[in-house]
């Protein structure tokens, strides 16, 4: 009789924590977008650690005419580990612990999530091991954001039937954005917002127009492009007004991949030209060799009074959502 009791208890126990246990792939991550959790206790956040945190993951986003932090950091002490963690996309747990470690969680508690744990018998282990994994820990952070924004993006899209015939390419561009310029090889897409807008531009050029130039650079291909482009396009209010980027600063440029395709990314700011208008961009210049053209996808915001860090991240949410469409 003992032993059926025993049987009848542990199944009972077996099914009450498979009920309790949490289901990850139903469980769903809240928070807005560029958003970290930190789990630290205040000394250690006070200190060193915490200047180290700040330092790497709040640093200033490059491209912008203001300063803006890279993530916004929101601090918790340790005990509060459980409750903050669950619910949050990007979580950093940091403690002193007997044997150091650095380790990625994905998933953990809801979907899609990030946890990573960082601990070290001493300050100078644990900031060793921040400085030495930030670039792994921001790179799939920024991933999941671009992923997550795209998915908030995905639930209301215009119609792009235009932009496959003319361009060869699927885009996701959410509603909100209307065309309000169509030439042949050229759109300009734009969605108005309290005190500015933000925009979209697709265009074509041929590859000997930003490559194969032995006398110039590619950046300053790119910069001569962006200006023609801004020179026949895009103008002001005030007569003989035009874009061009802004010349008292040097944008930012990086070699990448966009689908597979050797692709150039600017970072800078644009200015009008005979007027006050400016405001930040993004280029990609993507080489599709096949068709023997540059693709240009470019995203920039006009938002004098707006912080613009998440402007201009969904803007480059929405040119990386790009496909291109296989005859």
């Amino acid at each position: 009789m003992n032993k059926v009791h025993f049987f009848l208890l542990l199944t009972a126990v077996f099914f009450l924590s498979c009920k309790n246990k949490r289901d990850t792939s139903t469980e769903k991550t809240t928070g807005e977008i560029n958003t970290i959790s930190v789990l630290i206790d205040d000394q250690l956040w006070k200190g060193e650690i915490g200047d180290s945190v700040r330092n790497k993951f709040a640093s200033s986003v490059i491209g912008l005419p203001q300063e803006e932090p890279q993530f916004t950091i929101n601090q918790y002490p340790i005990k509060f580990l459980e409750g903050f963690v669950v619910n949050s996309r990007n979580s950093i747990v940091i403690k002193k612990e007997a044997v150091g470690r650095f380790e990625i969680k994905k998933n953990e508690f809801a979907t899609p999530q990030n946890v990573f744990y960082i601990s070290g018998r001493n300050t100078i282990e644990i900031t060793d091991t921040i400085e030495k994994y930030t670039p792994e820990i921001i790179r799939i952070m920024r991933q999941t954001e671009i992923a997550e924004n795209q998915r908030i993006n995905d639930t209301a899209l215009i119609k792009t039937e235009r932009i496959k015939k003319k361009f060869k390419i699927a885009l996701n561009i959410p509603k909100g954005y209307n065309s309000v310029l169509t030439r042949k090889k050229f759109i300009w897409f734009k969605k108005e917002i309290t005190g500015g807008s933000t925009s979209i531009l697709i265009y074509q050029i041929p590859i000997k127009n930003i490559e194969n130039h032995p006398n110039s650079s590619v950046i300053n291909n790119i910069i001569k492009m962006r200006d023609s482009i801004g020179s026949l396009y895009i103008h002001g209010t005030e007569q003989h007004s035009k874009m061009i980027t802004e010349q008292a600063y040097s944008p930012y440029f990086f070699k990448t991949k966009l689908e597979e395709r050797r692709t150039y990314e600017t970072k800078g700011t644009w200015e009008m030209k005979n007027d006050f208008m400016s405001g930040p961009f993004i280029n990609y210049c993507i080489t599709d060799y096949k068709n023997r053209r540059i693709l240009v996808l470019e995203g920039f915001c006009y938002a004098p009074s707006k912080k613009k860090r998440d402007l201009m991240f969904e803007l480059e949410a929405i040119i990386k959502s790009v496909k291109f469409i296989k005859k």
